[in-house]
């Protein structure tokens, strides 16, 4: 892919931030879920970080090698016409001088980059994060590459983590802001405060978003309608599509088990 067709993926995918009129991303882990999200008509793919490391033998969290991870997302940029967009998880711990080739090289539209440290298990200085964020981004201008960079708030998910019960996110909000701010302050695209969706945590948090607000669509999550009207710019499945697949793929299995028993004791 030339640094033509990298730079047309960015500007394409970057013109599809529009809040009210959501882009959907069905994330997907390698190449065969990748064209089958494009057959269905979704203009960008994402990938998600799980499902690629579930799909490598990994678990999710930095677990899997980086050059593995990489190489397939480099594999699904290269086999579809659309922009992809990369969950890059925290960055691998690589510094912007590394990543930033990184992902050009593979032909990558897009990024997510999460605010935890995987080292400790907690979210980073939301002051020093934005610092490193600013860098990845001077990074990507330096080299006139228009990475798209969607900055994943994890005080939500940090809390849900811990056990906190119904009702509690509203109380949080103040917290994800401050990062909102710092990060897009420091050059991101997009902020993605991933669990969030009790309705009046949502409705404050869209209410002082800084820019364009990604949500998961998880089950507890609101409707699609629900989050075009609250301004929402993109809405994301994470792992939970490949979840679904391995569930079906696991009842099948189970039926061509049970049809083998009964056929075997007859």
């Amino acid at each position: 892919m030339t640094s033509n067709q990298v730079s047309d993926r960015c500007d394409v995918l970057r013109s599809l931030h529009v809040p009210g009129t959501p882009l959907l991303l069905p994330n997907a882990w390698d190449v065969a879920s990748a064209g089958a999200v494009v057959a269905a008509g979704f203009p960008v793919v994402a990938t998600t970080s799980g499902g690629v490391a579930a799909a490598l033998g990994y678990e999710d969290h930095e677990h899997a090698p980086a050059n593995e991870m990489l190489a397939t997302a480099g594999r699904i940029c290269r086999s579809v016409d659309v922009p992809v967009t990369v969950d890059a998880e925290a960055g691998y711990g690589m510094g912007p001088a590394d990543l930033i080739p990184a992902l050009q090289r593979i032909g990558a539209a897009g990024c997510n980059l999460e605010d935890t440290d995987h080292a400790t298990g907690e979210q980073r200085d939301p002051t020093q994060h934005a610092h490193w964020l600013r860098a990845v981004r001077d990074a990507a201008s330096d080299a006139g590459y228009g990475l798209v960079i969607n900055a994943r708030i994890d005080v939500f998910l940090s809390a849900l983590l811990r056990g906190a019960g119904a009702g509690t996110q509203p109380g949080l909000v103040t917290a994800a802001l401050e990062r909102a701010h710092a990060y897009v302050e420091a050059g991101v695209d997009c902020v993605f405060p991933i669990a969030l969706w009790e309705d009046d945590a949502l409705r404050a948090f869209m209410a002082d978003a800084p820019g364009p607000v990604n949500i998961l669509r998880s089950p507890r999550a609101p409707a699609l309608p629900d989050l075009a009207k609250l301004g929402v710019a993109r809405i994301s499945y994470g792992s939970l599509l490949h979840h679904d697949a391995m569930d079906q793929f696991g009842g099948v299995l189970r039926s061509i088990a049970a049809e083998a028993n009964v056929r075997g004791g007859e």
